[in-house]
């Protein structure tokens, strides 16, 4: 497939596919800012398990008010290491790290997850091409421009954890990608990799002394709902309804737009400041992400 074939197959209609796809940029792009307004009335680790329980939990429960085929013990066991990889780990080091870091750079970094199953891909014995290279090495030159601003040397910490959100993110999908989608289709698996990841989450949380303290106000309760009801369920929705429905290249373009909306909306909605570095890190990540992901699916 060339490079340029990013058009939605002659099966979908095209009202759809645009939809789908503007969920998933809007909904995928804002959950940065989501998790940095949660974090003002929830600990970062029960924050993610509540969210991914509820969400996993709610989509398993309507599964299952419609009558459709619940994952069985097989299934429960493959969405362990996935689910903990996905959730516990990429979502849950991204919620840790936005208490120290902005939620727009955080998604820059983010989005290098591609970057690192190409990585983990070449390492398996799949040789990457000149593109894939040329991409891998730009957006981590970008990475390391962001490393050099204020904005991720302030704190160094916060910047290792956050890099453990796309390498979890990637080796997830690696092993989810491996795995046949089984009885009850691709939302079944999804509600229990959820529930996997979520309940994770929340024993971590615990485990390293999270507590809630009070209710939380008003403002990150709606962003919790905005990200268990918007972000967990419409997005994933949205996405799988792409990758059935439409090439995987427009399916995961998502990767190398959000970086761009998150900063947008950071500096927008929360006044994060937007330095030089994270100006001209953000387009070559995106450019960085298009070559690794037009390179695997060409």
């Amino acid at each position: 497939m060339s490079s340029s074939a990013v058009i939605a197959s002659p099966s979908s209609p095209p009202r759809r596919a645009v939809l789908a796809l503007a969920a998933v940029y809007l909904v995928w792009g804002s959950t940065y800012l989501g998790v940095l307004i949660g974090l003002e009335g929830f600990p970062p680790m029960l924050m993610s398990g509540i969210r991914f329980l509820v969400a996993g939990g709610a989509l398993l429960a309507v599964l299952a008010a419609r009558g459709a085929a619940l994952p069985d013990a097989r299934q429960w066991r493959a969405a362990v290491p996935i689910g903990l990889l996905l959730f516990a780990v990429g979502n849950g080091c991204i919620c840790v790290a936005e208490q120290h870091i902005g939620s727009g750079v955080a998604a820059v970094v983010v989005a290098t997850m591609p970057l690192w199953m190409a990585i983990f891909a070449a390492l398996s014995g799949e040789r990457p091409g000149r593109r894939e290279c040329i991409g891998i090495a730009i957006g981590f030159a970008a990475v390391a421009l962001l490393s050099a601003g204020a904005d991720l040397r302030a704190d160094p910490w916060a910047t290792v954890i956050l890099v453990g959100s796309p390498v979890g993110w990637a080796l997830g999908s690696i092993i989810a990608r491996r795995q046949p989608v089984g009885r009850g289709g691709l939302l079944a698996v999804a509600g229990a990799q959820m529930v996997c990841g979520g309940a994770g989450a929340l024993l971590l949380g615990l485990a390293s002394g999270e507590r809630m303290a009070a209710v939380p106000p008003i403002r990150p309760l709606v962003a919790m709902l905005y990200l268990v009801l918007v972000g967990s369920l419409v997005g994933f929705i949205a996405y799988s309804w792409l990758l059935k429905h439409t090439r995987p290249l427009l399916a995961t373009s998502y990767a190398f737009v959000n970086p761009v909306l998150a900063v947008a909306l950071g500096a927008l909605v929360a006044a994060e400041p937007l330095t030089w570095q994270t100006l001209v890190a953000t387009p070559l990540v995106a450019a960085a992400v298009a070559l690794v992901i037009t390179a695997r699916a060409s």
